[in-house]
């Protein structure tokens, strides 16, 4: 599969076009015996009518929308409609991260159809991702939410918490959105405090993973311990608890950055 990201398409006469068809939070795909693809649907042989469509790129040399479904709309014979996290483990790793881009594209399109200075109702401009209002000629980008997400070491152990709105019961690493006016690291400091009552130092930069629920980038570091007893505010965590590589409970799933910075963990461990 091959992507390439466009803003304006001159479409072809009769060309044929991908489609990413959201009905809500949840993505059309094909799905068989527990195994999913990205169908190759025809919108005007299966009567479907998008509320609205964005165009997103090329894949594999052909035109590339994603479009909103209304809610009543029913999933063809053969398909249905997933909700994009239970996909994370079930889909290749590039359709997850253009399924996410597209989710993201949806989502600004939805929630930007009319200016936010003067209310009159906004175009896409065909040069960039983005938005003009035709009356004040104010332009919105697509908001991305910038988060943070770290993995606290003590020693032989890793920092693990059970966040209120862990559906599963995991335990994962902390993670925070970041405030206006701050550095990454200041949200480390300040989200770890809040949550658990610690301080942290030696704060790393471990690497990044855009995250479409629903237009967040989350940035991954690494931090030591620095001082403080566990005192969690029993709001947004549950509980957490400083954890061994061999005793590590139910975890994330593999290629979330949650996942990635505990495998870092354990490898270190493993490699001493």
């Amino acid at each position: 599969m091959f992507f390439e990201p466009g803003f304006g398409c001159q479409e072809e006469e009769n060309e044929t076009v991908y489609w990413l068809l959201f009905k809500g939070n949840k993505f059309l795909v094909i799905e068989n015996n527990g195994q999913f693809a990205l169908p190759d649907i025809n919108l005007d042989q299966l009567n479907i009518r998008p509320i609205r469509k964005q165009y997103v790129g090329q894949l594999d040399e052909r035109p590339c929308y994603v479009a909103e479904l209304s809610p009543n709309t029913v999933a063809p014979d053969g398909m249905s409609f997933c909700n994009l996290r239970r996909l994370f483990d079930h889909i290749s790793e590039d359709l997850f991260v253009l399924a996410g881009k597209a989710y993201q594209i949806m989502h600004w399109d939805r929630s930007h159809q009319y200016c936010s200075q003067c209310g009159a109702q906004t175009e896409n401009k065909m040069d960039e991702r983005a938005k003009r209002c035709p009356s004040c000629g104010f332009v919105n980008y697509p908001r991305i939410s910038p988060a943070i997400i770290v993995a606290i070491t003590r020693g032989n152990e890793i920092l693990l918490a059970k966040g209120s709105r862990f559906q599963t019961g995991f335990y994962s690493v902390l993670a925070g959105f970041v405030e206006p006016g701050e550095t990454f690291e200041e949200c480390v400091q300040r989200e770890v405090a809040e949550e658990v009552g610690i301080k942290v130092k030696n704060i790393k930069y471990f690497g990044s993973q855009p995250w479409p629920f629903p237009d967040s980038l989350m940035a991954g570091f690494t931090a030591d311990y620095d001082s403080g007893d566990l005192n969690i505010d029993k709001k947004e965590i549950l509980d957490a608890r400083w954890f061994t590589a061999d005793q590590l409970p139910l975890i994330p799933s593999i290629g979330s950055i949650a996942r990635q910075l505990i495998d870092w963990f354990s490898q270190a461990k493993d490699s001493k």
